[in-house]
């Protein structure tokens, strides 16, 4: 191994040599550890340091980087207390994620890691939206995500890489190619010769490194970085490595030919570097075992404090209380001037008024720009806020959900505007496995809106019609909301914007240009979790949401007879279960009313909830009304059947019958 010094000094070599070193004895007293029965898994980065440490060490401290589980290098040359870092691993309190991730699967905010998720790819989008709030404030920062050969082949790494060079984003996209994804090799899981080619496909700068020479890591990232902010762009960098553990312990390396083994172990990162500072003078085998001596104490002595640290004693309250971050609602009223217009000016109403009011507010979505979107509720949006906070994205949901949560780290507000519901599955892991366990992971905000045309009624078809909203519900940390009037549209939109966790805002399409109502002018609020009780009888509950709502109301109007509690939902989560259960105690009968297909859906819930906690005042069974059990089908007369509006009424007569 040839190491070419070019301007470091001797301090700075040195430097590096202990940053690369700590790492490695950590490892080797966990392997120890792990032996014993101490420790219960670990995933080695042995032979792998020069790559975290290097890159860590061209970062600033105020430059985020977000790291996979062999990359121990970042969190040390971070400086993060060891003591903190056990804690971590052995899942006590305090560790990053009160037991609840293991391993490096955390942030942190106070040394701006980001930390990954087993799915990998996402944290890919995530550095998009870090940079590109560095970049709209002009902070001359970079960002830089690892991932490894394995996760080149899932959709995000390619969607990541696509976003970054459209938009000239300074994200340093680090490959660590060691050889094996678990156990396949990398003939087998791609064909070009070097990673580093897909960056020619996106039009993207690459480079291939030797990921065991600290010093060219060192000194090719730190020239990569003086170009990047001087000229904004993205790099892709492929360091070629080997894994000389196991995918973690329990696994082995039985699959890996030995002669492959010998050759990267001579190529060993810290060894070859010790040599080589020994050659130059710069480290003698006194120095050596002095700084190994050293590192070994700080060792020692943290893992005994988080060894004396006492298991995590569980409460529910504990666990319930994280999963959402604590929102101070702030209520704002209107004054009396209102307007008399459409559910979709009431959408458009909130978004101008809430860009206004927050300058970090930024909207991302398929064609909403200069075309104005599907629906044109953003038309004329990059005039008033320009396309940097107005930006049409490439057609890849899931890493323009990612970058949303990018944005929200690095102290932004995201919309994500999916130009239709049905294709939010794109984007469906980054929503549900990244946006809704953030807080409850590791304490970290997820401010990020995902509005979702919704709804049959148009002849759509199948891939355009979708109510999916109970994909959702069912997923702890996430808030989802689905007015069905222009003025509730108006003020949850709002307060969604507000609120800093994650909220899936669903918009039925059919109800944009056909249901009007008189709505304040000025900008207002309204709480989540908090039901809109439309009508008033004695004899029996109608629950709803959505366009259904409206579709109740036509056959009540159809039999003024009926004497009704008709509330409307308007948030799904959280869910105003005490009016819900106020008005069945007191008509004794209810009907759930939804547009989603029947079995599994939201009204399941709610009938579950009812006959738990309603049982004794009940006079007849909860009937749910909803749309076949089948897709949504484009011909009308199939679509016709298949929604749930015809047979409302017989249903809902029927009931009145007990």
């Amino acid at each position: 191994m040839i190491f070419y010094r070019q301007n470091l000094s001797d301090e700075k070599l040195l430097d590096l040599y202990k940053k690369i070193l700590k790492p490695r004895l950590i490892e080797e007293k966990m392997l120890i550890l792990i032996r014993q029965g101490k420790v219960s898994k670990w995933f080695s980065g042995i032979g792998q340091e020069a790559i975290a440490v290097g890159v860590t060490s061209v970062l600033d401290k105020s430059e985020y980087v977000l790291p996979m589980h062999r990359n121990l290098g970042v969190f040390t040359t971070r400086n993060i207390p060891l003591h903190r870092l056990f804690s971590q691993w052995q899942g006590k309190a305090n560790g990053f994620t009160k037991g609840r991730d293991r391993s490096f699967h955390f942030g942190t905010q106070e040394y701006n890691i980001i930390g990954m998720i087993s799915h990998l790819g996402p944290q890919l989008g995530i550095a998009d939206g870090i940079a590109l709030a560095d970049k709209l404030q002009d902070n001359k920062k970079i960002t830089a995500v690892f991932t490894g050969e394995g996760a080149t082949s899932e959709g995000d790494f390619h969607e990541a890489l696509n976003i970054a060079a459209v938009w000239k984003l300074p994200v340093m996209f680090i490959i660590e190619n060691n050889g094996y994804g678990l156990s396949t090799p990398t003939n087998e899981q791609y064909l070009c010769e070097n990673l580093a080619d897909k960056g020619i496909g996106y039009g993207i700068e690459s480079w291939i490194i030797d990921g065991n020479n600290i010093v060219e890591v060192y000194n090719k990232l730190s020239r990569l970085k003086e170009e990047m902010i001087a000229d904004p762009h993205p790099v892709l960098l492929e360091f070629k490595t080997f894994r000389m553990r196991g995918h973690e312990e329990a696994s082995g390396t039985k699959y890996v030919p030995q002669e492959l083994m010998d050759e990267w172990e001579a190529k060993d990162p810290v060894n070859n570097y010790k040599k080589y500072l020994t050659e130059l003078g710069i480290l003698t085998d006194e120095l050596d075992e002095k700084l190994r001596s050293e590192i070994k104490q700080e060792i020692d002595e943290n893992w005994a404090m988080a060894n004396a640290e006492p298991e995590i004693e569980p409460t529910y309250s504990g666990e319930l209380d994280d999963v959402y971050k604590p929102f101070q609602y702030d209520e704002y009223t209107h004054n009396s001037e209102t307007t008399n217009i459409r559910f979709i000016d009431a959408i458009r109403n909130s978004l101008e008024q809430s860009m206004w009011r927050h300058k970090n507010l930024v909207i991302m979505g398929q064609d909403i720009a200069e075309y104005g979107g599907a629906f044109k509720i953003t038309d004329g949006f990059v005039d008033a806020f320009g396309k940097g906070r107005i930006r049409n994205t490439p057609i890849c949901e899931s890493a323009v959900v990612s970058t949303g949560m990018g944005l929200s780290i690095n102290g932004y507000k995201a919309i994500v505007e999916m130009q239709f519901a049905d294709f939010v599955s794109t984007g469906f892991n980054p929503i549900v496995n990244l946006l809704a366990k953030s807080h409850y992971r590791w304490g970290e905000k997820a401010d990020v809106v995902v509005r979702m045309p919704c709804g049959g009624g148009t002849q759509a078809g199948p891939f355009h019609s979708q109510t999916n909203e109970a994909w959702f519900t069912k997923t702890p940390g996430l808030k989802v909301v689905y007015p069905a009037f222009p003025y509730d549209a108006k003020g949850l939109l709002n307060t969604s914007i507000n609120d800093p966790n994650p909220v899936l805002f669903f918009e039925h399409k059919q109800l944009y240009r056909s249901v009007y109502q008189e709505v304040p002018t000025d900008y207002y609020t309204i709480q989540f979790g908090k039901a809109s009780l439309i009508k008033e009888g004695n004899a029996v509950t109608i629950i709803s949401f959505g366009a259904p709502v409206h579709w109740a109301l036509e056959t009540l109007a159809k039999h003024p007879e009926i004497e009704a509690d008709l509330i409307d939902l308007r948030t799904l989560q959280p869910l105003d279960t005490e009016t819900i259960f106020a008005s069945v105690k007191k008509t004794g009968k209810a009907i759930i009313y939804q547009e989603d297909t029947l079995f599994g859906g939201i009204a399941s819930d709610i009938s579950a909830l009812i006959m738990e906690n309603c049982f004794e005042y009940l006079d007849a069974p909860v009937k749910r009304v909803a749309s076949l059990d089948s897709p949504i089908p484009f011909t009308k007369a199939l679509e016709d059947q298949f929604l749930a509006k015809d047979r409302f009424e017989e249903s809902l007569l029927e009931l009145l019958k007990y």
